[in-house]
C-alpha cells in the first residue's frame, strides 16, 4: 500500500476532537484528542470561509465558521451536501448512457443472453431505491456541549441536518451486464466475513447477467505479479466460502503503483472493481478512482470496509467486529478462570486494536469479567499510587484475582520506539500485553506479593475464524449494495451500515483519519461502570 499512497492528492487534513464526525468544521465538546500523525492527506472541498468563536485545542489547522453570520446553517449543510456527494460516471463522462435496469426479484428465471434493454419483468417493482433518498447521518439532538458524547457544532450545539445517500439498488444502471467484466480483491490482514462479502458480491452479480467475474490474488500485488493468475470465480465456485475464515483470494499488504494498477485494469478489461479492505486500501481505491477519471476509463471502483478495529468514520460497525468480540469471550473467559482458580491470580488480555479500543471495550463490556479495560485513547499510568498495578494490589487483596483487558495499541508511550512500518505504512508496534506482564510480575516480586501471571494473545486466533451470524448478515447486504452501487454508475464510494440503514459515502470522507472511542462516550461509560475501575493517573 506504500506504493499507492504518494498517489493520492496533498491537502489539508481535518483534526477533528475524537470521534467527532464532521472534520470540515470545529467541534465543541468534551472528546479526548487523537493522534493524528498517520493520518492521509486528502483533497477536500471547502466553501464556508469564517471565524469561530472558541476554538478546539485539536482543530488548530481546521477552519471555522462564523457563527454570528445568520446563514452559516445553510452554508454548513450546502458544504456537507457537497462533500458527501458521490462520484458518479457521468462527472467524467457526461455522455454515459443508462439502461432499465436487470435487476428485479419480481422475475426469478434467468435473463435471456440477449437482454433487450428492457425489463426483465413486465410487471411494475417498488423495490428501486431513488438516487434522492438519503439517510440522517445523526440522530441525536444535543442540546448541550456538555451532554455524555455530545457532538457540537456550534457552542449551543444547533440541530443540523446532515443527509447521506441511500444504498441499494437503482431503476437505471450504467453498465450492460454483458460487457461488464468485473474484479474482487481483498487487501490488508485477514478478517472474519471476507469470504461472506466476496460470495455475496459474486451471487449479485450473476443475478444483474454479469458472466465475467475474476479474483485478484493476494491483494493488489496480484495486479503485477505474473505468477499471480486471476481466480474465475462464479456461484459455483463460492457456495460454500463462508463456512470457513479466512479469504479465498488471500490477501497481502502493499503492492505496485496506482499507475500500474489502472494499467492492468484496462488489459484485463475489467470495468467494475471490488475493493475489500480498511483505510490505507481504501486510500488507493480512491487513487485508482482518480487515475481512472483521468484517462476517462468507464470503470465503477466500490470500496467495501474491512476492518476488524471497527474504526472507519461515520459506520455503525464494520463486518468482522462482532465476530472479533464473540471470539474475545473464549479468551477472557480462559484468562478469568485461571486467575480465579490461583492464588492471587492476574489474567492479561491483549486485543486487537491498534488506535481504536472498541474491541477490548466492548469485549469487556460483555464478558463482565474484566476488572481493568485499557485502550488506546485514554491515558494510564502503570506505577505510581494511582496506576494501573497498585489497583490490581487492591483486587488482589479485596477480590483475591483479576483480569485485564488491553487493547494493542494502548500505552505505547511505556515501549521503545523501532521506527519501523509495515507493507501498508502502519507503525510496527511494540508489545503492551508483554510488557504489561513482564512489570506486573516485577512489580508484585518487588513488593514480596506472591501474584500468579497468566498472559493470553489470541490475536490471529480472532481474526482468522468464520464469521458469526450477526456479520454473516452484514456482509451479506454490504456485498449486495457493493454490486448495486456500481451498476447505478457510481465510484469512488465506500459501502457502510450508518444508524442501522445502509449507505453509499465517497472514499475521501471515511480516511480522513481513523474512528476512536470518545472516552465521553456513553459506551466507555458503561464500560467502566461494568469494570469499577479508577482513572489511572
Amino acid at each position: 500500500m506504500d506504493a499507492l499512497l504518494p498517489a493520492i492528492k496533498p491537502g489539508l487534513v481535518h483534526s477533528p476532537a475524537s470521534t467527532f464526525r464532521d472534520h470540515a468544521f470545529l467541534f465543541f465538546g468534551s472528546g479526548r484528542p487523537v493522534n493524528n500523525s498517520n493520518l492521509i492527506r486528502i483533497p477536500k472541498i471547502m466553501k464556508v470561509k469564517a471565524v469561530a468563536h472558541k476554538q478546539s485545542s485539536t482543530a488548530s489547522s481546521a477552519p471555522s465558521i462564523d457563527f454570528s453570520d445568520p446563514d452559516w446553517k445553510s452554508k454548513y449543510q450546502q458544504d456537507f451536501e457537497a462533500r458527501f456527494n458521490i462520484p458518479h460516471i457521468t462527472d467524467v463522462l457526461p455522455d454515459a448512457v443508462s439502461y432499465p435496469s436487470t435487476f428485479c426479484l419480481k422475475m426469478r428465471t434467468p435473463l435471456s443472453p440477449d437482454f433487450a434493454e428492457r425489463y426483465p419483468s413486465d410487471e411494475e417493482w417498488h423495490g428501486y431505491i431513488n438516487n434522492r433518498d438519503r439517510v440522517l447521518l445523526k440522530v441525536i439532538h444535543y442540546s448541550s456541549p456538555t451532554s455524555a458524547g455530545a457532538e457540537c457544532i456550534d457552542p449551543d450545539c444547533t440541530w443540523v441536518e446532515q443527509w447521506v445517500h441511500r444504498a441499494g439498488p437503482r431503476e437505471k444502471i450504467y453498465f450492460k451486464p454483458e460487457e461488464v467484466k468485473a474484479a474482487i480483491v481483498t487487501c490488508g490482514g485477514l478478517c472474519p466475513g471476507l469470504n461472506d462479502v466476496i460470495r455475496q458480491i459474486v451471487i449479485t452479480l450473476e443475478i444483474y447477467g454479469v458472466k465475467k467475474i475474476v479474483g485478484i490474488p493476494f491483494g493488489y500485488r496480484g495486479f503485477s505479479d505474473e505468477s499471480l493468475a486471476e481466480m474465475p470465480l462464479s456461484r459455483k465456485v463460492v457456495q460454500n466460502v463462508h463456512l470457513s475464515g479466512g479469504s479465498l483470494l488471500g490477501v497481502s499488504r502493499g503492492g505496485p503503483s496506482v499507475s500500474e494498477i489502472v494499467d492492468s485494469l484496462e488489459e484485463r478489461g475489467i470495468n467494475m472493481l471490488f475493493v475489500l479492505g480498511g483505510n490505507g486500501t481504501h486510500a488507493g481505491a480512491n487513487a485508482i478512482h482518480e487515475e481512472c477519471n483521468k484517462r476517462q476509463l468507464k470503470v465503477a471502483i466500490v470500496g467495501v470496509p474491512k476492518t476488524i478495529d471497527n474504526d472507519i468514520l461515520f459506520m455503525d460497525k464494520t463486518f468482522g467486529f462482532d465476530t472479533a468480540v464473540e471470539e474475545a469471550q473464549r479468551a477472557i473467559n480462559s484468562a478469568y478462570i485461571e486467575a480465579h482458580s490461583a492464588y492471587h491470580g492476574i489474567g492479561i488480555v491483549k486485543l486487537m486494536g491498534r488506535n481504536s479500543g472498541f474491541i477490548a471495550m466492548q469485549a469487556s463490556l460483555a464478558s463482565g469479567q474484566i476488572d481493568i479495560c485499557l485502550i488506546p485513547e485514554v491515558p494510564f499510568n502503570l506505577h505510581g499510587p494511582h496506576g494501573v498495578l497498585s489497583h490490581l494490589k487492591y483486587l488482589l487483596e479485596t477480590k483475591g484475582s483479576a483480569v485485564v483487558c488491553v487493547a494493542e495499541g494502548a500505552g505505547q508511550d511505556f515501549l521503545e520506539k523501532i521506527n519501523a512500518t509495515d507493507a501498508s505504512g502502519n507503525i510496527i508496534l511494540g508489545d503492551i500485553g508483554v510488557h504489561i506482564q513482564q512489570e506486573t510480575k516485577k512489580y508484585f516480586k518487588g513488593i514480596g506479593f506472591p501474584a500468579d501471571v497468566k498472559y493470553i494473545d489470541p490475536t490471529y486466533m480472532i481474526r482468522a475464524c468464520r464469521a458469526n451470524a450477526s456479520d454473516g448478515i452484514l456482509c451479506t447486504v454490504l456485498g449486495q449494495n457493493a454490486v448495486h452501487g456500481a451498476f447505478a454508475g457510481y465510484s469512488g464510494i465506500t459501502v457502510g451500515i450508518c444508524n442501522t440503514h445502509y449507505v453509499y459515502f465517497p472514499i475521501p470522507e471515511v480516511i480522513a483519519q481513523s474512528k476512536v472511542v470518545d472516552p465521553n462516550s456513553r459506551m466507555w461509560h458503561r464500560c467502566l461502570t461494568s469494570t469499577g475501575q479508577p482513572d489511572f493517573v
